[in-house]
């Protein structure tokens, strides 16, 4: 069996992985050097491979992602019909959440408007202030970064509503109300802040627009720190520019990279960060799919798929 690991392991890490791997050939190859040659063979890829070169893979009976994100892998033709596919969800809450929480201060506090002033060394005050405490605040999206961020909210004082797809999951303590998307447009009005943290499917596509923007408070913030696109970002610039909503802060964009000329980067209160709230920039984050890859490849090798851990539902896209 050969395994090839395109994730940026540490020389102990990689030793680790050898002795899961015992008896079995794993290759480690930097990312951005892949090509298709090296994937010709192989029947199982740990890394985020381009879906090019992924599509090139005869033999591939598993993908671990690093993301918690697979959408891009589940589309017809992209993985053999038999593969699977697990993501790395689970190893993300830390770190998008706090980016998350730290947004919502930002927001909420108008610090985004005194960095710009400090920039022109204005001496201004910016006025009312909301605070976390007893803010009401909408959670679109309760996996694991979502309940994370609910939770951090919940202790800071906010009134957590949160949003599922489905209405079978039992609410959590650090919910105050549980509600399904369907009734997303009674919720709109009710909210400080509204905190995306959906999957990338087409169902999500632009779920943010005008017409909701419309609904919710003209003091009340958006937050993204899903797929960018859940919101249609050039109806979200016109909202900040007419003042529709108070503000935004976005991980994600639709298209990504923003373009340097995209009005967005512009547009009044929109903090933009370049989808890094995720990634390995918190060290945590990485040993935690280092664990992912070293689980799911001992259970792979004996041949037990079925309780391999955070297996993706290629139909649904998460």
């Amino acid at each position: 069996m050969k395994f090839l690991a395109c994730m940026p392991y540490t020389e102990e890490q990689k030793e680790r992985l050898r002795t899961v791997a015992a008896g079995h050939e794993i290759v480690f190859k930097a990312l951005e050097e892949v090509t298709a040659e090296d994937v010709q063979d192989v029947e199982a890829i740990l890394g985020n491979v381009p879906v090019n070169l992924v599509k090139q893979a005869p033999k591939l009976r598993w993908l671990q992602t690093n993301s918690a994100g697979a959408d891009q892998y589940c589309k017809e033709g992209v993985l053999p019909s038999d593969c699977m596919l697990t993501n790395a969800s689970g190893a993300y809450g830390t770190s998008v959440s706090e980016w998350m929480v730290s947004a919502s201060f930002m927001l909420l506090r108008k610090l985004d408007l005194y960095m710009r002033n400090q920039v022109t060394h204005a001496w201004k005050d910016e006025g009312d202030v909301l605070s976390v405490k007893n803010a009401v605040v909408l959670v679109l999206g309760l996996g694991d970064i979502g309940g994370h961020y609910a939770e951090k909210m919940h202790a800071l004082g906010s009134h957590v509503i949160a949003v599922t797809k489905h209405s079978h999951m039992e609410k959590p303590a650090y919910a105050d109300e549980m509600h399904t998307i369907e009734e997303l447009d009674t919720l709109l009005p009710k909210a400080d802040i509204v905190a995306m943290v959906l999957p990338g499917t087409e169902e999500n596509r632009n779920l943010m627009n005008m017409a909701r923007f419309k609904l919710m408070k003209k003091t009340a913030y958006l937050i993204n720190a899903g797929r960018g696109n859940s919101v249609d970002n050039m109806e979200l610039n016109e909202a900040l520019h007419a003042g529709i909503l108070a503000g935004a802060a976005l991980d994600v964009t639709d298209p990504e990279p923003l373009p340097a000329d995209h009005p967005l980067w512009d547009a009044p209160r929109c903090i933009i960060t370049p989808h890094i709230s995720g990634k390995f920039h918190l060290a945590e984050t990485f040993l935690h799919i280092v664990d992912f890859c070293a689980e799911n490849m001992e259970k792979f090798i004996a041949g037990d798929t079925e309780h391999m851990i955070h297996q993706v539902r290629r139909e649904l896209g998460y």
